[in-house]
């Protein structure tokens, strides 16, 4: 199983995707995570990073997509994976098509998850005020005004992926306001429904 999580911050992806993860066996690939661990390696492509990052830049879709490739041709993707976070932008989706199309594999499904933008930022607030009476650390992005300019972020780079992914026939959309159980349970009919497809 072969899918792609899109959605806003705060919608959830991140929640669901280690419920797939445990559920399926299948690993949730998150660029992040991924460059941290290419770097770490000491891989060759995660070197480039590893000075582009050094250097204060931004990695370039290039370095990031040359990740993703070596990531998923590592054995525990061999039954599928989950892309959190990537692709971002169109250009990084032709990349991944790319990718898989050369593999011989393609995805299976896309499913976005749906949210509402003013509530979004309630959960933001609120997650932010749990944590804190948990005396956790808050996450630095857990703060109104920061999570507004990454929702206007994701509006203008990514939200365009859910026509591309819908015109290839691939676009689910999931009720990401529903209980976190409800958003798990349509994920799942999506997921059966899509294994039949094959």
């Amino acid at each position: 199983m072969r899918l792609i999580l899109l959605g806003p911050p705060g919608a959830g992806k991140g929640t669901q995707a280690q419920r797939l993860v445990e559920k399926h066996g299948i690993p949730q690939l998150s660029t992040g995570d991924m460059l941290r661990a290419a770097v770490q390696a000491g891989s060759e492509v995660g070197k480039r990073a590893k000075a582009v990052m050094d250097a204060g830049e931004l990695v370039s879709d290039a370095i990031v997509n040359a990740i993703v490739a070596e990531r998923i041709d590592q054995a525990d993707c061999a039954k599928g994976f989950i892309l959190d976070g990537y692709p971002r932008t169109l250009v990084q989706a032709d990349a991944v098509e790319s990718m898989l199309s050369e593999r011989g594999i393609g995805l299976d499904t896309v499913i976005e998850l749906v949210v509402d933008d003013r509530a979004l930022v309630g959960r933001i607030v609120k997650r932010a005020e749990d944590a804190k009476a948990a005396g956790q650390p808050v996450r630095k992005d857990d703060n109104p005004a920061v999570f507004e300019e990454r929702l206007r972020e994701y509006y203008k780079k990514t939200a365009p992926l859910t026509g591309y992914y819908y015109a290839k026939g691939k676009l689910k959309t999931v009720d990401g306001m529903a209980s976190i159980d409800a958003v798990t349970a349509e994920i799942e009919a999506v997921l059966a429904a899509a294994t039949r497809a094959r």
